[in-house]
């Protein structure tokens, strides 16, 4: 079947969906594959339960004579293909969105705050990879009057194909840091990669980047662009500095040279989080959103899904940090922590996960900086960080960690729970 003939059935259907156990009325559904499963052979389900039509690449799960069947070559290209033709009709404009750290949290308060004044549809969650962006586009409704879409990669190459097929208008890198060193090979690995959206971007007309000008590495990497600057020298497009930071993070910003200083008490923890905040501005003022409601909207916006977030139990106060962990986002976590005027701090960290031939290098660079502060108690979780020299606690996984908190239990501690998410940290966190 032709792409556009499928393209209109696409447009027949209410939504597309690639779960069979959540199958709308009227919906499309598209037989992916996984390591341990097959997409295909739940065709029939997800017409029994509602889709209008089912694209299958595999015949023989086909019932015979039934037109709701579309057999293609391959489902995931044919998702791929459907989605960049979808963004192609609509002619939404598109902003891409990529980065080490920090992307899932900018792009959060980026959709935030064009919604002020906008219609936006946004990446959700953290839906940014081959599967994730086809899917968001293919969200996409003509009274979308923006888009950001979030890109993420552990592998060279696919920024770039994600940008074919999201083909962004603006872009924004939110910074370059050491993380899947294991697939990137190393970190200049990383910087191309990443840099493939200005690569994309530089091919295509009008096209406009909003970049960190504090940052030296995306400045290097954005020549030949349009582009928009945020920091905090002054005169910039967007510009300010940090005021507060005990614990939650309060700073003022102005537009170039003007003299209207706004001042922003957020909800986020973390100074890392204060260029973050300056790109959601940047990117709102430039769209036409008016600077009070940009003002509203940052402050009214709260972290979700352990990114920074705050929590205060009956014993302790908790910085919950444990959807993921590298050495960049590690270091600026426990500089951030390090500065921040609160007694009887803890650190809770577990293991910096594909790191590869570095990892034992960027621990023991993680633990050598903690020797150098006056973290009261150090609980280490994971083998890589048991390999470092210290004389720290060290646990082998999380259930020797919640088993000494049966017995152990801190009270009255400040603590910083980090690490990446496959160590299970957040699981700690109703027993602290």
């Amino acid at each position: 079947m032709k792409l556009s003939a499928l393209y209109q059935i696409f447009l027949e259907c209410q939504s597309v969906t690639t779960d069979s156990r959540n199958c709308p009325d009227g919906s499309l559904f598209i037989a992916l594959k996984g390591e341990s499963f097959n997409g295909n052979a739940f065709a029939k389900f997800a017409l029994n339960s509602g889709c209008a039509y089912a694209i299958i690449d595999e015949g023989e799960y086909a019932v015979e004579g039934d037109q709701r069947y579309i057999l293609v070559d391959n489902c995931l290209q044919t998702m791929q293909q459907l989605a960049n033709y979808h963004r192609r009709q609509l002619g939404t404009k598109v902003i891409g969105i990529t980065g080490t750290n920090g992307k899932t949290t900018t792009k959060e308060l980026i959709s935030t705050v064009l919604s002020q004044a906008h219609n936006v549809l946004y990446t959700l969650g953290n839906l940014n990879n081959h599967i994730g962006v086809p899917t968001t586009l293919l969200r996409l409704k003509p009274e979308h009057d923006l888009a950001v879409i979030e890109m993420g990669a552990n592998h060279p190459g696919e920024i770039k194909f994600l940008c074919e097929i999201a083909e962004p208008d603006y872009g924004i890198i939110t910074n370059v840091g050491k993380a899947h060193l294991e697939g990137f090979g190393s970190f200049e690995g990383v910087i191309k990669t990443k840099g493939e959206l200005y690569d994309f971007l530089r091919k295509k007309e009008n096209s406009t980047i909003f970049i960190h000008h504090d940052n030296p590495y995306l400045m290097n990497m954005s020549e030949e662009l349009d582009r928009i600057y945020y920091g905090t020298q002054d005169g910039l497009y967007i510009n300010g500095r940090i005021t507060d930071n005990s614990p939650y993070l309060a700073f003022e910003w102005k537009a170039g040279n003007g003299n209207e200083i706004h001042r922003i008490q957020t909800q986020l923890i973390g100074e890392y989080n204060f260029p973050n905040a300056l790109a959601a501005i940047t990117i709102g003022h430039f769209f036409g959103v008016e600077m009070q409601k940009i003002d509203e909207a940052l402050a009214g916006y709260t972290p979700q899904n352990n990114r920074s977030q705050l929590k205060q139990t009956t014993d302790n106060t908790l910085i919950i940090d444990a959807y993921n962990a590298n050495p960049t986002s590690m270091m600026a976590a426990l500089q951030n922590f390090r500065n921040m005027a609160v007694p009887h701090k803890m650190l809770l960290l577990g293991d910096m996960r594909e790191l590869g031939a570095e990892s034992n290098i960027e621990h023991q660079k993680i633990v050598n900086y903690i020797k150098d502060s006056n973290f009261e108690q150090v609980w280490l979780v994971g083998e890589q960080f048991a390999a470092t020299q210290h004389n720290f606690k060290t646990y082998a996984n999380v259930q020797e960690v919640i088993k000494e908190l049966e017995t152990q239990k801190p009270k009255g501690y400040t603590i910083l729970i980090k690490g990446s998410n496959g160590i299970k940290l957040s699981s700690t966190v109703e027993h602290l």
